[in-house]
Order: C-alpha cells, then sequence, then structure tokens
C-alpha cells in the first residue's frame, strides 16, 4: 500500500472515531494534514482575536520544514494511536 493510499485511508479513519480526540490532539491532526497536504504554512497569521484560526495557523507554523512524507507518516501514526485507544 502506497504511502498516499495509507494517508488518504487515514483521513477517512479519524472521521470514524467514536471519542472525539482533545484540543491539542485535533490541532496536531490538523497541522499535520496540511503539511502533508500543502506544504509550510504561506501569508501572515490571522488576527490574534481569531483565537481559533490563529492556533490552527501556529500549530501548522510549527512544522516548518518538515517533508510531505514525514507529515504523512506521523498523520497516519498518530491515527493508528487514536483508533488503539478507540
Amino acid at each position: 500500500m502506497s504511502m498516499d493510499h495509507k494517508f488518504n485511508a487515514a483521513a477517512e479513519a479519524v472521521q470514524s472515531l467514536s471519542r472525539r480526540p482533545d484540543n491539542a490532539t485535533l490541532l496536531r491532526l490538523y497541522a499535520l494534514f496540511k503539511q502533508a497536504s500543502v506544504g509550510d504554512v504561506e501569508g501572515e497569521p490571522p488576527s490574534a482575536f481569531d483565537f481559533k484560526a490563529r492556533a490552527k495557523y501556529n500549530a501548522w507554523a510549527d512544522l516548518e520544514g518538515m517533508s510531505s512524507e514525514d507529515a504523512k507518516q506521523a498523520y497516519i501514526d498518530l491515527v493508528a494511536e487514536l483508533q488503539s485507544q478507540d
């Protein structure tokens, strides 16, 4: 199974978890997904008053420089860990 196929399967699997992950884990999932799909964050950060958007931006920006393949593998591993706890 290719890395892309595993990544897409993990992205689908995360939607069917019976328990919602905590906010920190959700941010990590978001950041890894964006890094794997888009690459490094670009553009200006959202307003500091838009807390949710700013947290997502910062989580993604923290992964700057991580390769797409590494981000995909980290995402797959995190989803597998969540599934084992589910």
